[in-house]
């Protein structure tokens, strides 16, 4: 267990970061360890038949501070955080990335994207006592202090600890992983990892076509994650212009709805969409 102190101007300026340099890390700790990270088994064994094979290097099971410097924004490029690493060893993790999460990035960062805006809405509705004890079990905060318990965190209390960053990540599961330095940064597992990897029966696109139209039905399909109108017109074959279009006709009939996240606006399925791919014989993501 470690508490660090957050003042009155610290919890002022909490703030979230989507950081892909923090995925790249965690996700080797899974490599390291598949049978502790069950949930990421069908990711892992994808990786199996990588050409050429990825060699994963012993890695420790608490994650030296330097390979993950805080995010210098709420949403920056790997290039950018790589930036702060020494070259030989950013060199390394881009050429990983590339291999291991470049295939996945745009779902894993929709997801990430997606929980941010969810716990917005829960600091909005519920304070930062809400949000921080919503985070995990082993996180706590109360009268001030926030309490992290996990097996290998050896930092000392700190009765000021400064700023608090908020990094959701798929691969961090089923734990959460913390840098206790100028400024703190806690990692937890984001909302909805249990869908990342699933594999749901094909739609029948042309009943439901039927109704609404083959295109619009072809992009309610593929808001099992929410998206952009880039990550949709990619890959369904249509014109970002077209996408728009549907998607400004799906949202006047209650089925999508759009949100900000960070540079982008994702594109996310309401519970009558829901209703309705249902209702058309296909099981929605729990």
């Amino acid at each position: 267990m470690v508490s660090i102190g957050l003042s009155a101007s610290a919890v002022a300026r909490i703030r979230f970061a989507v950081s892909p340099l923090w995925e790249t890390i965690a996700s080797l700790r899974v490599l390291r360890d598949p049978g502790a990270h069950a949930i990421h088994l069908p990711w892992a064994a994808g990786l199996r038949h990588v050409t050429p094979p990825i060699d994963v290097p012993p890695f420790p099971a608490a994650i030296p501070d330097f390979l993950t410097p805080k995010p210098p924004g709420p949403f920056p490029e790997l290039d950018e955080e790589l930036a702060l690493l020494p070259a030989p060893v950013a060199a390394g993790l881009r050429e990983y990335f590339a291999v291991a999460l470049a295939p996945h990035w745009p779902r894993i960062r929709a997801l990430l994207e997606a929980d941010v805006h969810a716990r917005s809405r829960t600091l909005a509705a519920d304070g930062v006592g809400g949000l921080l004890n919503d985070l995990h079990a082993n996180v706590s905060f109360a009268d001030g202090t926030l309490s992290v318990l996990h097996r290998w965190c050896t930092a000392p209390d700190v009765a000021d600890g400064g700023d608090l960053v908020l990094i959701p990540s798929v691969f961090v599961w089923p734990t959460v992983l913390t840098v206790f330095d100028v400024e703190a940064q806690l990692a937890y597992p984001a909302r909805g990892i249990g869908t990342l990897w699933e594999s749901t029966p094909a739609p029948d696109v042309d009943a439901l076509g039927a109704l609404v139209g083959r295109a619009r039905a072809r992009l309610l399909t593929e808001l099992a994650a929410p998206a952009s109108t880039t990550d949709l017109a990619d890959r369904t074959g249509l014109t970002p212009g077209g996408v728009s279009q549907h998607l400004a006709v799906l949202r006047a009939a209650g089925l999508v709805r759009a949100h900000r996240a960070g540079r982008s606006v994702l594109n996310v399925r309401t519970a009558a969409a829901e209703v309705l791919l249902n209702a058309n014989g296909r099981r929605p993501p729990r």
